[in-house]
């Protein structure tokens, strides 16, 4: 059946090189300045329902919180990073980064997280004209996320690109830039859009592409039982 939505451009899964996933044409020089002037934004807003309540991104998976370990790996690959989660914030006073609530009206979801931290970027990083999301409940996320994600970008000449492990699509995992903040708004507040893939489908999505073994980095913990097996892939994979 056919979705409406255009197929998307594809940058596949590492090979070896220190270039492995830029095409002819581009420079790592761009695709790495480009990617050090990204904010960062991990998404640690969920409801978290199918886990009792409270903050995924606390929980502890091979003796550090998957906050922590989100924030090792990202950290590294922006010029600063952001939190998105509502209520009371001093709950993660303990990171010193700062703490962005929904800015639209009701529970809106990822997209309300995404425009959260678009519209801090204007205000406080003009520098800054992408930003990078990640869920706060990824505790193997890539260490080359953000350059990868440029490169899908600039090689399919498209504003937006999300990740892909396996056969799974991962929306939330992407790339936006801030000159597409009021067009998300609007789409948000006035036509009162959730679906992630719609909305990016509009302007145009890369792919950039991993693969799901030996660990899925994109593996995220919703439910207790995903919690027990992000312990074992940890003990197994401590690298990961």
């Amino acid at each position: 059946m056919d979705s409406g939505l255009a197929p998307e451009p594809v940058i596949g899964p590492a090979q070896t090189g220190r270039t492995r996933w830029a095409r002819p044409g581009m420079t790592e020089n761009k695709i790495m300045s480009e990617a050090a002037a990204t904010l960062g934004l991990v998404l640690a807003g969920g409801q978290a329902r199918r886990m009792g309540g409270g903050d995924k991104a606390l929980l502890t998976i091979g003796g550090s919180t998957i906050l922590a370990r989100v924030l090792d790996r990202l950290g590294p690959q922006c010029a600063r990073i952001v939190l998105n989660a509502n209520g009371d914030p001093a709950r993660f006073a303990f990171t010193g980064l700062p703490v962005l609530p929904d800015n639209v009206p009701g529970f809106a979801g990822p997209l309300a997280g995404i425009l959260a931290g678009l519209d801090w970027a204007a205000e406080h990083a003009p520098d800054a004209a992408y930003l990078a999301s990640v869920p706060g409940d990824c505790p193997f996320l890539p260490r080359d996320l953000v350059a990868r994600l440029h490169a899908a970008r600039i090689g399919a000449d498209v504003p937006l690109a999300c990740t892909r492990s396996g056969d799974w699509r991962h929306p939330v995992v992407g790339l936006w830039p801030v000159a597409l903040r009021a067009d998300l708004r609007r789409a948000l507040v006035e036509e009162d859009l959730r679906k992630i893939e719609v909305w990016t489908a509009r302007h145009g999505v890369a792919i950039a592409e991993w693969p799901d073994a030996p660990v899925d980095p994109f593996f995220n913990v919703n439910t207790p039982e995903d919690a027990a097996r992000a312990e074992r892939i940890a003990a197994q994979h401590p690298n990961a």
